[in-house]
């Protein structure tokens, strides 16, 4: 699909209240069996553990819906909890200085944070730190985050941090050989899970799952690998890519195409003056009859007839000089009423807009060329007539004794520009067929990262930037395939290292919808 309208197309065409996949959807709520004993484990874990908690999973498993299930299942009474993103404030001073303001302490230092954790604590209060994206935080965050959960003997608030793998190892590098975190892996769905996650999902925005078939769901269920942020977007993929089939059955491409008006003139021009010229070989009248009184033809010199044709529209006949020089009309489509324009408002080369080429007699002195003859009266056989040229229609090529006045040739169109392997950007993306399959090899909110892992693999690596909950994110894609089973084929063969990142095929047009939600 294009982006222009293409949110609204595709919600026209289920009938939907809203996108049921998007990142973001109010009020939804979804806990599989499996997330349930996480979700208890984690309160369990923060009355009786002295230790960070470090939950983990990759890009698109449910680790910021974790968090806010946490949150909203505490006790607003007993418990105070403080949210803090580590986007834009990857280190030390921009950690404790959201930690400092949330909980009303003017100097944003560990020491003066816990004193605060401390005097909260003797009104009954405890203080839950949970902190999204901590993968971004650098050593002197993740430093000040330990030292805040390791308290003092007085107090202390329980520290969650919600990020990718990528984290434990830097945890790992400073703790050493100190127990100072709990690790808790997320695990991806169970394709009944799965199955759950997509009803839900869709009767939130007024469908049912009856959308998608079980084979359908399996499929999803694949290649989404079990995550729900990659459930979500293959999910919509496959809903757009069974809504651009439909569309496609009820408006069947043409057969041939629909000409202007103008060119239909200028055709029937072509045709009347071929039937008129056809009227000209010697010999097809039995009965010739010579045009003009009996005292001109008698003022004739013998064994020189010169005929004469009695053009329309013309009060006197005029003598018609046979000397079979061939000449070039004008574009036919002139008498129709104009030549028909391209887009550029250039005759358009080889189409029906520029008419073919006509080779026939000249035309008498003082007639305007290009104008047919009313019924021409045949010659006249007598002596020893100079031979007569005999008219023909002639191929779209130029007649080769005439030199036609130059026809200015449309600038040809560019091809379009395809973007080089390896680049950044939405022209590429913009340019693919939209029923075209990329593979989808990982997201990440670093560009710098992005462009290290394309100029590392090369060959057909590139990545574009979206946005998610109003975040920029660069995904990185492979390849560019003309089915989806080519694309699965294409994922068997990568090198391992990509293939651990659970990569997944989608459509170029998934793609092309959200650069233009970007734009």
């Amino acid at each position: 699909m294009t982006s222009l309208h293409a949110d609204e197309a595709f919600l026209g065409h289920y009938q939907l209240s809203h996108d049921p996949f998007a990142p973001r959807v109010p009020g939804f709520k979804f806990f599989p069996a499996q997330r349930k004993p996480v979700l208890g484990q984690l309160h369990h874990l923060a009355r009786y553990s002295q230790l960070l908690l470090v939950v983990t999973g990759p890009l698109g498993s449910g680790k910021t819906l974790l968090r806010q299930a946490l949150v909203a299942s505490t006790n607003k009474q007993s418990v105070q909890s403080v949210v803090v993103s580590a986007r834009g404030a990857t280190d030390a001073a921009g950690v404790l200085s959201q930690v400092a303001q949330a909980l009303d302490v003017s100097t944003a230092e560990p020491n003066a944070i816990l004193k605060q954790v401390v005097q909260l604590g003797l009104t009954g209060q405890e203080v839950y730190l949970l902190v999204d994206d901590a993968e971004q935080l650098d050593e002197s965050a993740l430093e000040a985050l330990l030292a805040l959960a390791a308290g003092t003997p007085e107090g202390r608030p329980h520290v969650f941090l919600f990020g990718e793998s990528s984290l434990i190892a830097d945890l790992e590098q400073i703790s050493g050989d100190q127990e100072l975190f709990h690790v808790i892996e997320l695990q991806p769905y169970e394709e009944e899970e799965t199955r759950e996650y997509l009803a839900q999902r869709l009767e939130g925005a007024g469908a049912g799952i009856e959308l998608f078939s079980a084979a359908q769901i399996s499929d999803i269920h694949e290649s989404a690998g079990g995550w729900p942020g990659n459930i979500n977007q293959v999910a919509r993929d496959a809903m757009i890519e069974a809504m651009i089939a439909s569309r496609s059955a009820v408006k069947r491409p043409k057969m041939g195409f629909t000409m202007p008006k103008k060119h239909v003139l200028a055709i029937s021009a072509v045709v009347v003056v071929a039937v008129a010229a056809a009227w000209l070989i010697p010999g097809r009248s039995k009965a010739p009859t010579t045009a003009g009184t009996p005292a001109e033809q008698a003022q004739l010199p013998l064994g020189k007839p010169t005929p004469n044709v009695e053009f329309a529209n013309s009060g006197q006949p005029t003598n018609l000089p046979m000397v079979g020089q061939p000449v070039m009309r004008g574009p036919l489509a002139e008498e129709a009423g104009g030549i028909s324009e391209g887009d550029d408002g250039v005759p358009v080369e080889g189409s029906s807009a520029t008419p073919p080429t006509v080779t026939t007699t000249a035309p008498p002195a003082g007639v305007p060329a290009g104008q047919p003859a009313a019924n021409p009266a045949p010659t006249v056989a007598t002596a020893k007539p100079a031979p007569v040229t005999k008219p023909v229609v002639a191929a779209p090529t130029p007649a080769p004794a005439a030199k036609p006045a130059p026809v200015t040739k449309p600038a040809e169109k560019p091809a379009a520009t395809v973007a080089k392997a390896g680049t950044a950007g939405s022209s590429w993306y913009a340019s693919q067929p939209s029923g075209n399959f990329v593979v989808q090899i990982l997201g990440t909110s670093s560009e710098a990262n992005a462009q290290a892992f394309v100029k590392e693999q090369g060959g057909e690596y590139r990545y574009f930037k979206k946005v998610l909950n109003g975040k920029p994110l660069y995904v990185i894609t492979y390849g560019n395939f003309s089915s989806r089973a080519a694309a699965d084929s294409a994922i068997k063969a990568l090198p391992a290292k990509v293939q651990a990142g659970k990569p997944w095929p989608r459509t170029v047009a998934s793609v092309q919808q959200e650069l233009a939600a970007t734009r």
